[in-house]
C-alpha cells in the first residue's frame, strides 16, 4: 500500500482541519482507513448523531435527564456507521472523486487503499455497529436494520436526481426514529414529526455544502440541490429551516415538553436564521463554515429538549 506523503498540504483532505488528529497523531498505516471513515472530519458524525440524541431526550420520562448509557452507545454507533456509510460512498464514487479537486486526495482515488481493502474495512465497521444495535430492544433492532436500505441507495441518487439531499436526509435522520424506539420500544407521532423536520434540516445544510462542488459537478455530470436551486438557495434555506423549526416545535408539544424547550427552540431557530441570511454561496470556505455550524445547532436543540423534559411533568 502506498504510504501517505509527508507534507501537510499533500496529506490533508480538503474538508479537514490542517491540524486534525489523524494527520498529526495516527500511525501512518492507519491514516487512510481513518480517513475513509471521515474520522479526520468529525462534523458528519455529529450531524448523524444529533437526531439520535434529540430523540433519546424526547423519549425520556418527564422529570428525568436522558439515559447516559444510550447516549454513549448511540455515539459509538454514529461514529462507526457514519464511517461505514462514507466508505461505501467512496467505493461507489471512486471514479467521480478522482476528478473533483476537493475529493481527489480521498484514500481510494489517491491509491492509498484498494477497493477490496475498503470492503474489508466497511465490514469491520459494520460489525461494530451491529454489536451496538444488538444491545437494544427487538423493535429498535428492526428499525435500525430498516435504515440499511436508505444507506445503500443514497450514493446512487446524485446520478439520477437533482434532489439527492432528500435521500441523504432520509438516511441521516433515521436516528430520530431509532432513538425513540431504543428508549420506549415503539414509535409515536413525536419522533415521526422530528424525523420529517430533520430531513428538511439536512436539505438545508447539505445544499450549503454542495455549493462547494457545483462547478466540478457540472463538468462530471453529478446532480445536487445546489445546482437545482442555484441563486435561489438562500430563499429555499429559509423554507427548509422553517420546516425544521416548526417540526421540532410540534414534536416537543406532542411530547409535552416544558417552557425551557421553547426558549431553546427560539435560540436554535436564530442559529438557522443566521445561516440562511449570511451564507455566501459563492465562497467555498464560507459554505464549509456555515455547514459545520450545524453541529452548534444540534447541541442547542438537544439542550432545549433535555431541559424541557427534565423540568416537565
Amino acid at each position: 500500500m502506498p504510504q501517505p506523503t509527508n507534507t501537510t498540504e499533500d496529506r490533508v483532505i480538503a474538508d479537514a482541519r490542517p491540524d486534525n488528529w489523524v494527520d498529526r497523531w495516527a500511525p501512518a498505516v492507519t491514516r487512510p482507513y481513518l480517513k475513509l471513515a471521515r474520522m479526520d472530519r468529525p462534523i458528519g458524525t455529529w450531524l448523524l448523531l444529533w437526531p439520535c440524541l434529540w430523540s433519546i431526550a424526547l423519549a425520556a420520562p418527564a422529570g428525568y435527564w436522558p439515559d447516559v448509557v444510550l447516549l454513549v452507545l448511540f455515539g459509538i454507533g454514529a461514529l462507526v456507521m457514519r464511517g461505514a456509510g462514507c466508505t461505501f460512498n467512496d467505493i461507489v464514487d471512486r471514479d467521480f472523486d478522482g476528478r473533483v479537486e476537493r475529493t481527489a486526495l480521498r484514500p481510494i482515488p489517491s491509491g492509498q487503499v484498494s477497493v477490496p481493502q475498503a470492503w474489508i474495512w466497511l465490514l469491520a465497521l459494520s460489525l461494530v455497529g451491529l454489536g451496538v444495535l444488538l444491545t437494544f430492544n427487538g423493535f429498535a433492532i428492526a428499525v435500525g436494520v430498516a435504515s440499511l436500505v436508505l444507506v445503500a441507495i443514497y450514493p446512487f441518487m446524485k446520478r439520477i436526481t437533482y434532489w439527492p439531499q432528500v435521500f441523504l436526509g432520509l438516511a441521516f435522520n433515521w436516528g430520530a426514529l431509532l432513538g425513540w424506539a431504543a428508549v420506549r420500544g415503539d414509535l409515536t407521532w413525536a419522533p415521526v414529526v422530528m424525523y420529517v423536520g430533520g430531513i428538511a434540516w439536512t436539505l438545508g445544510y447539505d445544499t450549503i455544502y454542495a455549493h462547494q462542488d457545483k462547478e466540478d459537478d457540472v463538468l462530471i455530470g453529478v446532480k445536487s440541490t445546489a445546482l437545482r436551486l442555484g441563486d435561489r438557495t438562500k430563499m429555499w434555506l429559509w423554507f427548509f429551516y422553517g420546516i425544521q423549526t416548526a417540526c421540532a416545535g410540534v414534536a416537543g408539544w406532542i411530547a409535552g415538553l416544558a417552557w425551557p424547550f421553547y426558549v431553546g427552540l427560539a435560540v436554535s431557530a436564530g442559529q438557522l436564521a443566521w445561516q440562511a441570511r449570511n451564507v455566501d454561496i459563492a465562497s467555498s470556505s464560507d459554505c464549509l463554515a456555515k455547514f459545520k455550524s450545524n453541529s452548534h445547532y444540534g447541541l442547542i436543540l438537544f439542550a432545549a429538549i433535555a431541559l424541557g423534559i427534565r423540568f416537565g411533568g
